[in-house]
């Protein structure tokens, strides 16, 4: 059976049982006593967690999630980006804001919890009219008005208890929000800044590459303009040299794009980064496991936004539930009021009165009914989405797994591949020299070594970026950011 909420709850029953028995007086005496608050108290969705994440093989329970953000990669330079980012990034002044939003309207709901006092003061003139209101043969005269007001709305059934506690946990739904955009930018930074450094080696190696091959055709002029080499070796080393030279202007406008799009996630106007010349391979960080699956629940920000989402609409369910139930208010007022301005200041010129006023549905065409399935189907959809929350993550978290173990392979069979083109390299210059090889071996292994050179930083680069998504994809960081 599909699980619903529950159409009132604790002291509401209790206070319609003991209406039934004794009268509506001592219900209510029995209902303000008891705190009761109609409707579901909140209880966390259940989901179904596998014991161990797919992909792990560690394990172990302590989680890479729980390392701070500043030590999930040693450089320096990286981690002044990302403190940068955090205070001046627009998106997360923005959720600053959205939460300040949220925390006034925690203050708004509790209000309700106090009496309300107000004040009104008047004076009048006018003709056939007693304090303000038409009355014949009154004549000309003056009135003079000074009062006070006080409501308040006694929270029988807990509807201003399930308003407040719906508020606050739309409150801190909007502080998850916030330190997910935090982690998301903190991944986001990282992300930019190592692809700005695989560019930064990829520049390196057509730089490298451009010279190795003007060096081939220095060597090729040099032997045409002996006798020993023909014009097909210059111009096939010249058209090589010209490939690999081409490929640098590309690389150097996408740095500058690079660099400019790392800037605005930093709040500031394209420019270039400052950075240290450091190899990708340089930054990998050591081998932490993921964890259980189960703490995921508790840490990443995202799933906790959904669960306040959860608890936001069951407290709604209560307030719908309480709308069915009589509002009972005390309200008062003292001042003084008179025609007369010499007797304003006299004790008969005094006001005041006190009641009790309880305001009922009796006939609503469906309304409230309607506003009470409404309530609940906002409640089972965020109860779904707070579990497909969960689902997604652990997918997360598996494919980063995955994708890093299978990356940390690529990596070294890349590796080999890169010293065995530079071996090959060596040898056939050395067999070119001593005249037991032609151009075309040497061309060849040259043309070849370039790209797995690419290649290998393209895979460095991918291991890493697999690292941040698997550091957000387990909440990372996220106790320093509360």
């Amino acid at each position: 059976m599909e699980e619903t909420p529950a159409r009132a709850a604790g002291g509401g029953r209790q206070a319609v049982s003991a209406a039934r028995q004794f009268g509506w007086w001592p219900a209510l005496v029995l209902a303000l006593l008891a705190g009761c608050a109609v409707g579901p108290d909140y209880k966390r969705p259940p989901v179904s967690a596998p014991p161990l994440f797919r992909g792990d093989t560690s394990g172990r329970t302590n989680s890479f999630g729980d390392m701070p953000w500043w030590e999930m990669f040693k450089d320096d330079t990286l981690q002044a980006l990302i403190r940068t980012a955090l205070t001046n990034n627009y998106d997360v002044r923005i959720a600053a804001a959205r939460v300040e939003q949220a925390r006034a309207l925690v203050e708004v709901s509790r209000s309700g919890y106090f009496p309300q006092l107000t004040y009104q003061g008047a004076y009048g003139l006018g003709k056939n009219v007693q304090e303000g209101t038409a009355f014949p043969n009154a004549g000309k005269n003056h009135w003079y008005e000074a009062l006070g007001n006080a409501s308040w709305e006694i929270d029988l059934w807990g509807r201003i208890r399930r308003l407040s506690e719906a508020a606050r946990a739309q409150y801190l739904a909007t502080e998850e929000a916030r330190t997910n955009v935090m982690i998301s930018l903190i991944s986001m930074v990282a992300s930019d800044y190592f692809q700005l450094l695989a560019l930064d080696q990829e520049l390196r190696i057509a730089r490298d590459t451009t010279n190795s091959f003007e060096q081939s055709l220095k060597l090729f002029t040099q032997r045409l303009q002996g006798g020993v080499a023909s014009k097909l070796e210059t111009s096939a080393a010249e058209a090589e040299e010209a490939a690999a030279a081409a490929t640098i202007p590309e690389l150097e406008r996408q740095i500058v794009a690079q660099e400019n799009e790392l800037r605005v996630l930093l709040g500031m106007n394209p420019g270039p980064v400052l950075r240290r010349k450091k190899l990708l391979e340089e930054l990998l960080p050591p081998d932490v496991p993921p964890g259980l699956p189960s703490t995921l629940l508790e840490r990443r920000p995202d799933i906790r936004q959904a669960e306040e989402a959860v608890r936001s609409a069951n407290a709604q369910v209560g307030v719908a539930a309480a709308n069915f139930y009589p509002q009972i208010s005390l309200t008062g007022l003292f001042g003084r009021v008179s025609a007369e301005s010499s007797a304003f200041t006299a004790g008969g010129a005094s006001a005041w009165s006190g009641a009790a006023n309880v305001v009922g549905p009796i006939f609503e065409a469906g309304l409230l009914k309607g506003e009470l399935k409404q309530a609940r189907a906002a409640w089972r959809e965020a109860t779904l989405q707070y579990q497909s929350a969960v689902l997604n993550a652990f997918s997360e978290v598996s494919d980063a797994l995955v994708a890093r173990e299978q990356l940390q392979q690529e990596r070294v069979a890349q590796t080999r591949a890169v010293a065995a083109y530079e071996e090959a390299v060596r040898v056939a210059g050395e067999r070119y020299h001593a005249g037991h090889a032609n151009y075309y071996e040497l061309l060849q292994e040259q043309q070849l070594l370039f790209p797995a050179e690419d290649a290998l930083t393209q895979v460095e680069l991918n291991q890493l970026l697999a690292i941040v998504q698997l550091y957000r994809a387990l909440g990372g960081g996220w106790q320093q950011m509360k």
